[in-house]
């Protein structure tokens, strides 16, 4: 007779989460064994597994690692430029509800694909499990958006400037521009160096993000009883609706920067290597983390409208907590809360490249040609234990960014840019999603989506990727001087560098060196196996 649960010990139920664990990866590999069809890429699951630190995170850290890179400088930095762009309050609480409704529906396809195929590498992964042929276009075209906009600019810069401003220093263009290189190469260092300390730090800036946040939304409470300096806090909610835009551009604009906002629901399915009990942790840790941030977004934008007027919000630019806390408590709360929001942006900083350089390193184990040799870039030197190169990979396109445009115009711009390669990306994981449940519809699948939610979330891929494309109400967009389209062409331009990248390595140079490239596979000094390609002459 078996004990019940309530009567386990810790031992004996971390016991059944491990049998589960083990369980589930039995039987993924014994899917790929069945059915190679299956297996996304050159390397089996045993081998992309192998090197590195191993498997150390659990529920609270893969939780923390997704409430971390949710919050960072979206939902202290961008509701201005949404209530902006679509001209009232009523309409940017309703995108900030439709972007906690996308996301929870992407979360439900990604579970499927992340317990399905439970390795690093995200999107990576599914995209190669399905478009198959041409081989590695699909990796290639992913690794040039991972790589060429894989960057964590923007975070750096908020971090600068609200430290300029807690200082009370005047922000120009390369104090703030220093300071955002030196968290940069910090964070990289961080990571690469000690990683065990970096996932310490990040899980100790996610909880104080968590605490931030609550702080603001009882704020917004107490200012709604009007127990505060602030002289109307309804006057947002009376006519919320009024100004609405009529523009589809302004609505796709606007539900991009959400969406931003709310990006890093999929944060542990990059790291799945690393994380202990893969399946059943991403089970949790997803729905428990996007919830979290969820509920808290909602009502800190409630807070923001009920101290401050729409003006004042319209106008405060990348600054609006500071607002709200000025307002709310004057000048010097402003000053501390700029000290807040820069932590804030340091741990998104800290989060995203964790994962960033997961998937760089997965990109370069799969064989991917990279200067100086895939080898070095899929290693996890110099410690042996976490993938510097690949951390590298991300800092390079990060320092060009900090450096090249004007922080007032990089800001948005780069939100938008980010924003639309992933939409055309999720697009396509919708499709392989339909392809394989029809393709292998007995494959094992311990988290099953429920089609309607998947066929609303492709429905709005597909508006994003045709709205931003019309013209917006004001007729320049968001990021005058530039063009209103101009992200979207620069976004399809990074992919399309991926297309002319293959063509180039898989069928041009080949045929006109007269070669064909030979695929083997290495194990590296510190375990990790990497797939090499040489090239064999044709007789």
């Amino acid at each position: 007779m078996s004990t019940p649960w309530w009567s386990r010990t810790s031992n004996q139920q971390e016991d059944d989460h491990t049998s589960e664990s083990q369980l589930s990866e039995k039987n993924h590999k014994k899917q790929l064994n069945d059915d190679p069809d299956l297996n996304p890429g050159e390397l089996t699951f045993d081998e992309d597994t192998a090197g590195g630190m191993g498997r150390y995170l659990g529920v609270t850290s893969c939780t923390l690692l997704i409430v971390g890179r949710i919050i960072g400088t979206g939902i202290f930095s961008t509701p201005s430029s949404i209530l902006s762009g679509v001209g009232s309050v009523g309409a940017s609480l309703m995108l900030w509800v439709l972007g906690f409704l996308l996301s929870f529906c992407g979360l439900f396809i990604w579970l499927e694909f992340g317990t399905m195929f439970p390795r690093s590498g995200g999107e990576k992964v599914y995209l190669e499990a399905v478009y198959r042929k041409p081989k590695y276009l699909a990796t290639v075209i992913f690794a040039a958006n991972a790589i060429l906009l894989g960057f964590t600019a923007s975070g750096c810069i908020v971090f600068a400037s609200n430290i300029l401003v807690a200082a009370g220093k005047v922000v120009d263009r390369w104090n703030e521009r220093g300071i955002a290189l030196a968290v940069i190469f910090s964070v990289t260092l961080l990571h690469g160096l000690t990683p065990r300390t970096g996932v310490l730090i990040m899980n100790g800036l996610s909880m104080f993000k968590i605490i931030i946040l609550l702080f603001v939304v009882v704020s917004g409470w107490v200012v709604l009883s009007g127990k505060t300096r602030v002289a109307d806090p309804h006057v947002n909610f009376r006519n919320a609706f009024a100004g609405s835009s009529t523009s589809s551009n302004d609505y796709a604009t606007a539900t991009f920067k959400v969406l931003n906002a709310y990006a890093g629901w999929s944060n542990v399915n990059y790291v799945m290597n690393n994380v202990r009990n893969p399946v059943r942790t991403l089970k949790i840790a997803g729905p428990l983390g996007l919830g979290i941030c969820a509920i808290l977004y909602m009502l800190a934008n409630v807070a923001y409208f009920a101290a401050a007027s729409k003006t004042e919000i319209e106008k405060s630019g990348v600054t609006v907590a500071a607002l709200f806390f000025k307002n709310v408590f004057g000048s010097v709360a402003e000053r501390a809360l700029s000290v807040f929001i820069a932590l804030s942006a340091l741990g998104n900083v800290i989060t995203v490249t964790f994962a960033a350089s997961r998937v760089n390193q997965e990109l370069a184990k799969e064989g991917i040609p990279l200067p100086f040799g895939n080898k070095f870039w899929a290693s996890n030197w110099p410690t042996g234990k976490s993938p510097l190169p690949g951390l590298i990979i991300h800092l390079i396109p990060s320092v060009i960014v900090i450096i090249a445009p004007p922080p007032n115009i990089v800001y948005p711009f780069i939100l938008d840019v980010e924003g639309y390669p992933q939409q055309i990306i999720n697009f396509f994981i919708v499709i392989g999603l339909f392809y394989l449940r029809w393709k292998k519809p007995n494959a094992v699948r311990p988290f099953k989506v429920w089609w309607p939610l998947a066929v609303f979330f492709l429905a709005a891929a597909t508006f994003l990727l045709i709205a931003p494309f019309l013209k917006p109400a004001n007729g320049v967009g968001d990021t005058p001087p530039l063009p209103y389209y101009l992200y979207c062409l620069v976004g399809i331009s990074i992919m399309f560098a991926g297309v002319l990248y293959w063509a180039a390595w898989r069928i041009l140079l080949p045929k006109v060196f007269g070669y064909e490239l030979v695929p083997r596979k290495e194990r590296l000094d510190d375990g990790t196996v990497v797939t090499v390609f040489s090239n064999k002459k044709i007789q």
